[in-house]
Formats: structure tokens, sequence, C-alpha cells
């Protein structure tokens, strides 16, 4: 009875909730030691007290496909459903990492696409470093990072995430406010009036390495865009130029 989902849980997607992740990597989690000896029986604030233990990402590692305790504790969400607000007090927890970073990888599995990017777009802002546990080894990634991979990647950890409309779909159908507003628009709206081609001019003039390759970048490809159209355009008019001497040289031979 320890494996089944809580029988007030909502279908997700259709589905029962434990569902999302794949049946292989699931039986993995009911064998683990750390399922059955950390997760049996606990409550959402408890879930939350392991995930503050956490010190690393990841879903399955080594030759047999041991699941992390961050994966553990997502199949332990999935199974027992918290309510929104305490969903939310995972989401705004600033002060551990690793339980906001649980709490952005539950809701990409079982959320709404508007409710998504609301509650997750916020941690682009967070640029602290995160431990990830790959299959072979060990990687440093950012809270940025990982918001940005739930937000545009198909898989995480290795589970298959629902299909996310794209932000511009939810804009134009009236879902989302409009683009996402980055930490540096106040800054951008102060120094430049909104402009970001501007803002990023006055910070390469400051000498801001990063601006200065981004402002190269830009001008490359402009040039490129510029260049592809006049090359259109001498392809156009060329083709014009020919067609009327074609239709010059019909109207000679009818009138002969």
């Amino acid at each position: 009875m320890a494996n089944v989902t809580d029988p007030l849980a909502r279908t997700v997607h259709g589905k029962d909730p434990q569902n999302l992740i794949e049946y292989i990597t699931r039986q993995k989690i009911y064998d683990s030691i750390y399922w059955k000896e950390e997760c049996f029986g606990l409550s959402a604030s408890d879930v939350a007290t392991k995930a503050v233990e956490l010190k690393a990402l990841g879903g399955s590692y080594g030759a047999n496909n041991k699941p992390t305790r961050f994966l553990c504790l997502t199949l332990k969400l999935l199974q027992i459903q918290p309510e929104e607000g305490i969903l939310e007090e995972f989401l705004m927890n600033e002060d551990f990492k690793y339980v906001r970073a649980l709490g952005a990888f539950y809701l990409r599995l079982t959320g709404r696409p508007a409710e998504i990017y609301e509650q997750i777009d916020p941690m682009y802002n967070d640029f602290r470093k995160l431990r990830f546990r790959t299959p072979t080894g060990w990687k440093i990634t950012h809270v940025d990072e990982f918001a940005d991979e739930l937000l545009t990647s198909d898989r995480y950890c290795g589970i298959a995430l629902p299909h996310l409309p794209k932000r511009d779909v939810l804009v134009s159908a009236g879902y989302l406010d409009g683009p996402r507003r980055s930490a540096l628009t106040p800054l951008m709206e102060e120094q430049s009036g909104g402009d970001a081609e501007r803002f990023l001019e006055k910070l390469a003039e400051n000498g801001n390495a990063v601006a200065v390759v981004a402002m190269s970048e830009r001008k490359k490809r402009k040039r490129e865009v510029e260049e592809k159209e006049r090359s259109f355009r001498e392809q156009v008019m060329g083709g014009s130029s020919r067609d009327g001497r074609m239709h010059e040289d019909e109207s000679d031979r009818s009138s002969r």
C-alpha cells in the first residue's frame, strides 16, 4: 500500500499522477532503500523537510540506474499531491534552493501551462549553483539554467516532460500578459528608456566585455541580414529584367 497514490488525488493529464514517471524508473524508486526507509508515510511538510537535506538534483545514475533522492521525493509528491498553497511555499522558498527546485520540477510535471510560466519565470533571477548528478558523474548547473531547461526541454532528470506550448502562443491567446520581464528591465527603463539596444550600447561603451561581444554579434547578424536582402533584391530585379526582355522578344516575333 506504500506505493499507492492518495485516493483523493486528482488525475493529471488524464492519468494517475505517479504514471508521469515511466514504469521502469518508478519500480527502481520503489525498490530503492531511500524510498523504503525515508519516504514511507510522508506528508507534504515532511517532504519539504527531506528536500532541505538534498545535496543535488538528478535522475538515475550508475550501472544499475539507481534513482537519486531528488527523483524519489518527486515521486512522493506525485503520490500525495500536495495542495496548491503548499506547492507555492516550495516555489517561494529562497532559503533552500533544492526545495525550490523540487517544487518547480513537480509543477512542470503537473501544472497548467500559464501557471508553469508564471511560477517558474522568477527563478531566472536566481543564480545560485546546483549540483547535478548525471548517469556517469557530476556537473554544476545554476537555478536559472534549471528553470530554462524546464521551460524549453522535453526531458529532464531522465523524465519525459508533458508538452508545454511556447510562450508567444500563450501570450497571443491571452493566457499570459506578455514576454518574460527581465530583472534588468527597471534598469533599462531608467538608463535608456526601455530601449534594449541602447542599453547594450551603453554597457559596451563602459567596457562590459559581455556587452561588447553581444554588440559585435548583433552587428554581424545585421550585416548578414542586409546582405541577404540585397542579394534577394538583385535576384528579383534580375528576374524582372529577363522577363521584360523575353516579353519584348515575343512581341517582336508576333509583329513579324
